[in-house]
């Protein structure tokens, strides 16, 4: 009996050792160590020359791999709402494949005024998608950087003035993307505010400016994403370019945030050998180096001049070593080392397919934001006119070509009168005009600086604007900015914040010829209003908004949708209201540019100075209305609770369904530092049929009370009360309450 006991003991020991050991082997832990053996495995297979030829491009848009060691060349694609067309190797041209083409989702700066984490998971996985049929490794999105100047050309690439709201978009569509094998690369590291002088000029700012603003959507990429590729920028932090800033890159990005994955150079952003080399940068992409005409990719400075520095000794083998690990990592990750060339037969069924599309217009249509709707003149009855006037370039135009290197060849792309007539049918006539024109002119990208380029009008194309607008019963006005150079364009600043083209006045004669005219303004940035504001009835804003814009942007204006965008950037009412004008400095001397206004960027100077905007930051009219009630939060927060919950109560009191999204802001009211009158720690977006309420939960978490203590190099958080907003803008606050840290 004791015998059979014993046995029994062993063996259930023996299971715990067994259960405790198949545990192990699924580990983290032991993963990372088989990953760690794999990589060394391969390494010691690899000539030097082989190893440096994994640190440059072989082709525009490709780094070298082993093919004897079954290690494929990295293939990279631009950008942030689509796959980019397949480019010769050694050069930007098209190779003009008839089955490249692909979803064009709406911009970042789209996706960012749903305010929907969801979404931005949905479109990120649909680009990973449709970038791993195109046999890509890695997709160079997203762009994170903090909209410090509403005249940056990528503006309209980017998320957002706030670093909250940024963080918690792009953190999923990181994750979308790379949940279909696909590494995403988040960019560009750092402070990159502006294209104009960007390719040598330094970003000069204090280190809690930089670690609360311009920092927080890349720690979240890389500690909740767990992003498997990063870019640095273009410009000079603290002197230094990004790519050869030890901060940045070591001391920063791989040793505090622990990332492990591939950093990769923008195109043409290193400049020299050996100080970059010692850097934690893996590869050196588009260097601007050329033999008769052609990118001559040996000659890059991580290729043939990085292999006589290690030959000579002025750069050690090891830092070499490090570079292809972080490459073979990735790749493992990816699982691509030893598998066939990735075949792209069967890619025509993934390239925007119909769940695809449908991503995409479900994300234009929670992006447009209605700005102003006196008399409730819209949703519009399509009934009620017959004849409908639809006046501007941007109702005519596709922007999927445009805009630099993020540019898609879409499958096809709605234009927004193509959108009204699929709407409308063959019962309503609908008349165009122009009313201006694009003049596409080409200047030195990050050189020229805009004058009056943009001042032109063109009489005739008005006059007939004008006429036609007389001839209907209702004017669909469909304006704003495009993609030209110099205006929402990669390596462009714009001139100012106006429209161009004199649309204001355009717009002015057109609403006096016809008063019931609705503005839509197609704008990736903010822009001032003209005189004709005020006359207007209704005005909508809307993004780039890609595939389906055209249906989505109908969909919404007839009632079919209910609005619910909002705006992710201040607009002010004029360029010299801009906190990066009146207290800091833009462009900067031409050497650097100094971010004088510190913490106070966007909403956070408009409220703290008390500065009136036109459209605050949240801002976003629906076509019904919502009520905040019964706030409830923990009425004292201890030292040692990491996070709680604030909870609240959201009805709709209209009479359509509609999404509302509640925004919580946190103010300490005594603090031994500055701190802004509000910073955006949570939000959440709710649907409501009409007459339903919801009672909304959210988490904040203690990050959400802090501020970066330069004297002690670590984030830090006081006693205190601190006030707690919620509401449906940083203006509109509908809620307040307080609670107390206690330590």
């Amino acid at each position: 009996m004791k015998n059979t006991m014993f046995r029994g003991v062993v063996a259930l020991v023996a299971m715990v050792v067994v259960g405790t050991t198949l545990v192990g082997c699924n580990s983290a832990e032991h993963k990372k160590a088989i990953e760690n053996r794999k990589i060394e495995k391969l390494l010691s297979q690899m000539t030097l020359e082989e190893k440096i030829g994994m640190l440059h491009a072989n082709r525009m848009f490709s780094s070298g791999g082993v093919a004897r060691l079954g290690i494929p060349d990295v293939w990279f694609s631009d950008g942030p709402h689509g796959v980019r067309y397949e480019s010769v190797d050694n050069g930007w041209a098209s190779l003009n494949w008839d089955n490249d083409a692909c979803t064009n989702m709406p911009a970042l700066s789209a996706l960012a005024a749903t305010w929907n984490k969801e979404l931005a998971l949905q479109c990120g996985e649909v680009i990973g998608a449709e970038s791993k049929a195109r046999g890509k490794h890695v997709q160079l999105a997203p762009g994170v950087n903090i909209t410090r100047s509403v005249l940056n050309g990528r503006t309209w690439e980017y998320f957002s003035e706030d670093p909250y709201i940024t963080a918690e978009l792009a953190v999923p569509y990181i994750k979308g993307v790379q949940s279909q094998g696909v590494a995403a690369c988040v960019k560009h590291l750092a402070l990159n505010s502006q294209a104009l002088s960007q390719y040598w000029i330094s970003s000069q700012t204090d280190r809690r400016t930089l670690r609360e603003i311009y920092l927080p959507a890349f720690e979240a990429a890389v500690k909740r994403g767990g992003v498997m590729a990063l870019m640095p920028a273009y410009n000079k932090v603290d002197g230094l370019w990004c790519s050869e800033n030890k901060y940045l890159i070591d001391t920063l990005l791989r040793n505090e945030w622990g990332f492990d994955g591939l950093v990769v150079s923008d195109w043409n952003g290193v400049h020299n050998t050996v100080s970059t080399a010692t850097t934690g940068i893996d590869v050196e992409m588009g260097t601007a180096i050329k033999e008769k005409g052609l990118y001559a990719f040996d000659k890059y400075y991580f290729a043939n001049p990085l292999l006589e520095e290690v030959k000579a000794g002025n750069v050690d083998e090891e830092v070499i070593n490090r570079k292809v690990r972080n490459i073979l990592r990735t790749l493992l990750r990816l699982d691509a080392i030893g598998k066939r060339p990735y075949d792209t037969t069967g890619m025509g069924a993934i390239l925007a397919n119909p769940e695809h599309v449908a991503v995409a217009r479900k994300i234009a249509e929670e992006s447009v934001v209605l700005l102003k709707n006196d008399n409730k003149v819209l949703p519009l009855n399509p009934g009620q006119y017959k004849k409908v006037a639809v006046i501007g370039v941007n109702a005519n135009t596709k922007f999927s070509l445009g805009g630099g290197s993020p540019k898609v060849k879409a499958k096809y792309e709605v234009t927004i009168l193509e959108g009204l007539h699929n709407r409308l049918g063959e019962d309503v006539e609908i008349l165009y005009a122009p009313g201006y024109k694009l003049l596409h002119r080409q200047f030195v990208a990050a050189q020229h600086r805009f004058t009056d380029e943009f001042d032109r009008d063109f009489p005739e194309l008005a006059a007939e604007a004008v006429e036609v607008a007389k001839e209907a019963e209702l004017v669909i006005f469909v304006g704003g900015l495009s993609h030209e150079h110099g205006l929402d364009c990669e390596g462009y600043d714009r001139p100012n914040m106006k429209l161009p083209y004199r649309q204001d006045e355009l717009i002015a004669a057109v609403q006096k010829a016809n008063p019931n005219t609705v503005v839509v303004l197609m704008t990736g940035s903010p822009v001032e209003m003209g005189e004709w504001y005020h006359s207007a009835d209704a005005v909508m804003q809307c993004s780039y908004l890609g595939t389906e814009g055209g249906n989505a942007l109908a969909r919404v204006l007839y009632g079919d949708v209910t609005p619910s965008g909002k705006l992710t950037n201040t607009w002010a009412v004029r360029l010299e209201d801009m906190p990066d004008i009146k207290l800091g400095e833009y462009p900067g001397n031409n050497k650097e540019v100094c971010f004088n206004e510190g913490l106070l960027v966007g909403y956070r100077y408009f409220d703290t100075c008390n500065v009136a905007p036109m459209f605050e930051f949240g801002y976003g009219l629906s076509y019904t209305t919502f009520e905040y009630s019964d706030l409830e939060i923990a009425p004292v927060w201890n030292d040692s609770q990491e996070e709680f919950e604030v909870a609240f109560t959201i009805t709709n009191t209209g009479d359509r369904e509609g999404s509302e999204t509640a925004q919580i802001y946190l103010h300490q009211n005594q603090s031994s530092v500055m701190r802004p009158a509000k910073e955006l720690k949570g939000f959440e977006k709710v649907s409501l049929a009409a007459g339903e309420s919801k009672r909304v939960t959210t988490t904040l978490n203690r990050r959400a009370l802090q501020w970066w203590n330069e004297a002690e190099q670590c984030w830090t958080d006081e006693a205190g009360v601190f006030s707690l907003m919620v509401g449906a803008s940083s203006r509109d606050v509908r809620l307040r309450g307080e609670f107390e840290l206690v330590k």
